[in-house]
């Protein structure tokens, strides 16, 4: 399933992500060479909806068209069929970015292939590229506390969330091989997120090295993710006004990265029923009860917590999640 390239195909730099189908055959690992040999990795694509990595990294291949890359480049382009229609992931496929690791799936082990890859030419740094459905601040994620991991962070966002669920994703496997780290970049299709795509990309492909300096707290943010929020599939949900088991007002976006304080109201809940969230922490053990409660028809925190990615987006809701229920993480050092 893996279509490996070591050259630019003719157009493609010119090719928005809907029309990827029209010139290559599937994902695509692209290798260029550079002057500094390990590679930057850049992953793009993973979520068919989510088009600012590639618009950035064609834009940063297109700057260097006639030059010499100052490092070796890797680009895997993930699931242009899903880019086609503009799609998450499509119904018969897997969530391209659950399925690194173990498992047999073909795509598991097309990811596999792409990480054995990229291990045989020791990978510099991996950066997975994203966007929101909800509104968010550009923000970095990383899977471990290194110094060099946060230090790769800071380049893009002094925000930063340090998680270990959901496993399966690209920066946690990458972790094992180089500083790892997935940036979120703001909503697809908007220019600033593209740009600041590529000034990170463009920061990192000039780097010859990353330091084991300890980050200061002055220059960072650091949250770590404490639980993921799900909406059972039995419960009907919606926004605003209608006739729903659980209704949330449609600005509930704003709440993403606030510290919402206990007795937040986060929606309306049917009467009679008495759980609409499914709440699992880090091992997988359902915790609803230490965040929320239901009063008076309402649903409400049950303690102080700092959301994030909260969407509205009904199908991603679905699909993955309604939101991460985050916590301040202590920098041990200064």
């Amino acid at each position: 399933m893996l279509n490996i390239i070591d050259q630019i195909p003719a157009g493609l730099l010119d090719t928005p992500a809907p029309e990827l189908h029209t010139l290559l055959p599937g994902p695509t690992l692209l290798h260029l060479p550079g002057l500094r040999s390990r590679p930057m990795f850049v992953s793009v694509l993973l979520h068919g909806n989510e088009h600012t990595g590639w618009e950035a990294v064609r834009r940063l291949l297109a700057g260097y068209a006639g030059r010499r890359l100052p490092r070796a480049v890797s680009v895997f382009i993930g699931n242009i069929e899903a880019a086609r229609y503009n799609q998450r992931f499509l119904d018969h496929q897997p969530d391209y970015n659950r399925i690194w690791g173990t498992g047999e799936t073909p795509e598991h082990k097309m990811m596999q292939q792409v990480v054995s890859e990229m291990k045989q030419r020791e990978v510099f740094l991996s950066i997975d590229i994203h966007n929101n459905t909800g509104k968010n601040p550009h923000y970095a994620c990383v899977n471990n506390t290194y110094s060099r991991y946060l230090q790769l962070a800071i380049l893009f966002s002094r925000t930063v969330v340090y998680f270990i669920r959901p496993k399966g994703v690209q920066s946690m496997t990458f972790a094992e091989l180089c500083p790892a780290v997935t940036v979120e970049c703001g909503t697809s299709g908007d220019s600033n997120s593209t740009r600041h795509a590529l000034d990170f990309l463009v920061r990192c492909l000039e780097l010859e090295a990353l330091s084991d300096h300890t980050v200061s707290s002055q220059h960072i943010d650091l949250y770590h993710t404490v639980a993921i929020v799900k909406i059972p599939g039995s419960i009907n949900f919606g926004f605003d006004d209608g006739d729903h088991d659980l209704c949330f007002d449609k600005g509930i976006e704003k709440f993403n990265f606030r510290e919402l304080p206990e007795a937040t109201v986060m929606g309306r809940v049917r009467p009679g029923i008495e759980r609409v969230l499914d709440i699992l922490d880090e091992q997988g053990n359902e915790v609803g009860e230490q965040y929320f409660c239901i009063e008076d028809g309402k649903l409400r925190t049950r303690r102080s917590i700092v959301p994030a990615m909260i969407t509205v987006n009904t199908d991603v809701i679905r699909k993955d999640c309604f939101c991460y229920i985050m916590e301040r993480y202590p920098m041990t050092h200064e």
